[in-house]
């Protein structure tokens, strides 16, 4: 019997015995019931919209259509959660890049959990402005393309805006909370898992679009093999690590005497660091300067003529169907790749609490040449981390030129948020049945 075919029945079983624990089989319907109340939110529309016209910019719009993959439809109905907990992604991010750089971040990174909800909260209030001035700049975009009317700050607009602008603010604000009761009271990181259950919601869709392409049997055929191939390369370089052996020495006394004890350990170093953020940084800078440059497309008046030749330029030169476009994703994973792990690398002080804990890397000094050993490590794996994103990154756009499927879109950032959320969830519930002396099934 082959591993798969023995891996199928002690999933099953996995499965089985998770629901036979009332507390396991609480956490897993909470998740559930709070999924549920995600999708119903997902569907309440903001007032005043063209849904027609809505409807038909999102079937011109390759850009809003891969936007709206990640919002799981909210978008394309301009509902109240149309931004997703994104907002919240980016406040995070940048606090984790400003704990290094502001002395007050990092004293209170060094507080331990008292730090950490001070940081939390911080990341909390940081969200409601970014959620603001995206739900502006949302509303702002809809307007110049006919779907909805009425924006502005000044005049009878103001108060119909600042409604608008509210009620995405807090739709935003409300799934971050229901993401955090997931974290709480039920399985896996309730944040990733809202992401998650957007991007399964658009699969429907995805499905119903691979029944058009009948024309093009032999290329949606193709097309689903580097999918799974994606898929496949995901799952192993999001498990790859490289191991570093460790030593702890220590003297106890027994009898009145001292004696030298040793131990040996490793420290897991991820092939994958950063996991899918240099992503949404790459995918946040893209998006920006052809979002900006459609506020003034086809402005009216002569003197912003030169205006609007430039702002058509750059809307074609980050035109997702273009190649400079992907090209200069690709660059921009890899750079980030790279600064997004050194920054969160140093903030862990692997050197240092290794030194204070007893423990060194056989053949390698303590302090400084372990701290420098450790940097050139993880900078050659981090190199084949960095380079797997950049080509996952692009493989939508050459997978389309290969198999000459255009009407589908295949996010190569949901996939590996889809994969890592799975993940993780599997070891959860993994953890969980361990604890109560059940058979796991990661093998």
């Amino acid at each position: 019997m082959s591993q798969a075919q023995r891996s199928s029945p002690r999933l099953l079983q996995a499965a089985i015995d998770a629901f036979r624990q009332p507390d396991i089989r609480q956490k897993l319907l909470f998740t559930f019931g709070i999924l549920i109340i995600f999708r119903f939110i997902a569907h309440v529309p903001v007032p005043g919209v063209n849904t027609a016209a809505l409807s038909d910019l999102f079937e011109r719009n390759q850009l809003l259509g891969m936007l709206d993959l990640f919002s799981g439809g909210a978008m394309r109905n301009l509902s109240v959660a149309a931004m997703g907990v994104y907002p919240y992604i980016t406040a995070s991010i940048v606090m984790q890049l400003l704990v290094p750089v502001l002395p007050q971040l990092t004293a209170l990174s060094k507080e331990g959990e008292m730090g950490r909800q001070k940081l939390n909260q911080y990341t909390h209030w940081l969200t409601v402005p970014m959620a603001a001035f995206g739900a502006y700049g949302q509303l702002v975009l809809m307007q110049n393309q006919g779907v909805i009317t009425g924006i502005g700050l000044s005049g009878e607009s103001l108060l119909p805006t600042l409604a608008m602008v509210v009620s995405m603010t807090a739709g935003t604000i409300f799934l971050v909370w229901l993401g955090e009761l997931i974290t709480e009271n039920g399985i896996g990181n309730g944040v990733s898992v809202i992401i998650f259950a957007g991007i399964v919601a658009g699969l429907p869709s995805i499905v119903g679009q691979a029944f058009l392409q009948r024309g093009n049997i032999g290329g949606l055929m193709f097309f689903v093999i580097i999918g799974l191939l994606i898929v496949a390369a995901i799952v192993i370089f999001t498990e790859a690590q490289r191991r570093l052996p460790v030593q702890y020495g220590r003297s106890v006394f027994r009898g009145g005497k001292m004696y030298r004890q040793s131990g040996s350990t490793h420290i897991p170093l991820r092939v994958n660091s950063a996991g899918m953020i240099p992503l949404i940084f790459a995918m946040s800078i893209m998006i920006t300067p052809g979002i900006i440059a459609s506020y003034f497309v086809g402005a009216p008046g002569a003197p912003k003529t030169f205006v609007n030749t430039a702002a058509e330029f750059i809307a074609q030169l980050f035109n997702t169907t273009g190649f400079f476009y992907w090209a200069f994703y690709f660059v921009l994973v890899v750079a980030f790749a790279f600064f997004y792990t050194m920054v969160i690398f140093q903030q862990t002080n692997m050197a240092e609490n290794l030194q204070k804990s007893g423990g060194f890397i056989p053949g390698i000094r303590p302090g400084k040449p372990t701290a420098d050993y450790v940097n050139r490590v993880l900078i050659r794996i981090t190199w084949g981390g960095a380079l797997f994103l950049g080509i996952v990154a692009i493989m939508p756009y050459f997978a389309t030129l290969i198999t000459g499927v255009r009407g589908l879109q295949l996010s190569s950032t949901g996939l590996l948020i889809v994969v890592g959320v799975v993940l993780d969830t599997m070891r959860q519930l993994e953890a969980q049945l361990l604890m109560r002396h059940y058979e796991g099934f990661i093998r």
